[in-house]
């Protein structure tokens, strides 16, 4: 018999409600994909890397002239070089960078902060390395971190922050001064930093990504995670990256070489020639603010109350005008008798508080989105 290292661990609640989905013929509005197709464009040039033969292993750290661009790209957009030689590695998916990372630096009794509602993968690969995590609450309506509850659950034991902005599932952005916070605290304390950025790129109302890169003492002990499925429309590719200063590349690499080695082959080189033109991120969040604002204009005159999102593709919904029902109840109830699953948030939060909120994606088409929209005004 096998003894659980992770005994409390469930099927995940993207599984399940896509499930329910299926099994009620639901619109799908709770995991985080698009229901539109990636550039086609973009499909040509991995059709091509495969007839050029670009089918066997890609080298471990990954194809040098997709590393190249990443290295250009940060240095554009954060004014950070990351030498392409041994400061980038390409994952698969952000999540094997973020297990990577656990894995490289977490020990049994090592205390690891994150914010929640966080990002499902963060508690159980810390508690599969004998880390603990000491979480911190975020609150609704706005999500902000109270910094000076941070320092106060910074203890000898403390190894790591885990941030992750724009923020899943709730939209907010951290801001300039709360980079400078974190960056004091990690140097006060000789802390890591795991930087998730996936959403790096899809950013609302004319507001900055403060990358972890941006802030030199706060990138010198950080590893900074992202996500190329997310920004291209493409999550079942599950390509990534990891930046990190060599000191800290170099333990990445130990274990990455024996997670995954390396990564799909024709997929980078594609990636490594798309990436020569800006406009492919750059034009990104006009995208999605424009879904954005197509999904809450359809959505004025609704029984939930809003905070438009600042980044990510994703919008929280407040149900308390509508149900006194636990958030669980309701998107399971949604999603049998009014035919649309989203995702209740308080299985992210400590403890499963719940805050009354349910999270909507909205890279959808116009055509699902008011579809959507139409079902939820009616609550």
């Amino acid at each position: 018999m096998i003894n659980s290292k992770l005994p409390n661990i469930e099927t995940s609640i993207f599984a399940k409600m896509s499930k329910m989905a299926a099994d009620h013929n639901a619109l799908n509005l709770s995991q985080g994909f698009p229901n539109f197709p990636s550039d086609p464009a973009l499909n040509a040039l991995v059709d091509q890397a495969m007839s050029d033969g670009y089918n066997q292993y890609a080298p471990m750290p990954g194809d040098f002239g997709l590393r190249m661009e990443i290295s250009k790209k940060i240095e554009n957009l954060h004014d950070r070089f990351y030498n392409p030689e041994i400061e980038i590695t390409i994952t698969a998916g952000a999540t094997q960078a973020i297990f990577t990372i656990i894995a490289a630096t977490i020990s049994k009794g090592d205390e690891v902060i994150i914010f929640t509602p966080a990002y499902d993968c963060y508690a159980p690969t810390v508690e599969l390395f004998g880390g603990k995590i000491v979480p911190i609450q975020l609150k609704p309506p706005f999500y902000e971190v109270d910094w000076q509850e941070v320092a106060d659950n910074i203890s000898s034991k403390t190894k790591m922050i885990i941030i992750n902005s724009p923020h899943n599932p709730s939209g907010m952005l951290f801001s300039k001064d709360d980079m400078l916070e974190l960056q004091d605290l990690a140097e006060k304390n000789d802390l890591l930093v795991l930087s998730d950025e996936v959403y790096e790129h899809i950013i609302f109302d004319g507001n900055v990504h403060q990358s972890a890169s941006k802030f030199e003492a706060l990138a010198e002990r950080s590893f900074v995670t992202a996500s190329f499925g997310k920004t291209f429309h493409n999550t079942g590719w599950k390509m990534g990256y990891c930046t990190a200063p060599e000191n800290l590349m170099k333990d990445f690499q130990k274990v990455h070489q024996f997670v995954v080695f390396c990564v799909n082959h024709p997929i980078q080189k594609a990636l490594a020639t798309y990436l020569k033109d800006k406009n492919h991120y750059l034009k990104l969040s006009d995208f999605y603010q424009q879904k954005r604002d197509f999904f809450l204009h359809l959505m004025e005159g609704s029984n939930f109350k809003i905070v438009p999102s600042k980044g990510t593709y994703f919008q929280m919904l407040d149900f308390t005008e509508i149900s006194n029902e636990n958030d669980i109840a309701f998107a399971e109830r949604l999603t049998k008798e009014h035919k649309i699953a989203t995702i209740p948030t308080s299985v992210f939060n400590e403890g499963r508080k719940d805050f009354k909120q349910i999270r909507v994606c909205f890279a959808k088409t116009d055509e699902t989105l008011a579809e959507a929209a139409k079902i939820l005004r009616e609550l």
